[in-house]
């Protein structure tokens, strides 16, 4: 089984992951969304998402930006990152599952209020 977390704004993609409001949590298996749950935020730290969506069991984060340190952090922990997502949650998962939803592979590299450490 596969479980793929999007960081949520709402119904669409978010485009921070650390800032974000909620998380969809998608079960898949055999390629079908079989289960899903949202999860409040528990706040952005540095460095404690990547290992709080781990515990959870997330193999695959789906979101419009992160930072560079995130990214790191969960691809040691062998889970794949999607960057770049945009629109409806549903429609990014359902992209991600038909292989036609791609990481554009940027991270955020600036700084501005609220984002130290950029991990969005």
């Amino acid at each position: 089984m596969m479980k793929i977390a999007v960081a949520t704004e709402g119904r669409m993609v978010a485009e921070h992951f650390g800032h974000c409001a909620q998380y969809s949590l998608f079960d898949v298996e055999g390629g079908k969304v079989i289960g899903r749950e949202v999860i409040t935020n528990p706040g952005h730290q540095p460095g404690f998402l990547p290992g709080f969506l781990a515990d959870l069991g997330v193999n695959c984060v789906i979101v419009g930006g992160i930072g560079a340190r995130a990214v790191e952090l969960f691809g040691a922990r062998g889970i794949e990152v999607i960057t770049g997502a945009r629109g409806p949650v549903e429609e990014a998962v359902s992209a991600y599952l038909g292989g036609t939803l791609k990481s554009t592979g940027s991270t955020c590299s600036h700084d501005h209020e609220g984002h130290e450490g950029c991990e969005h």
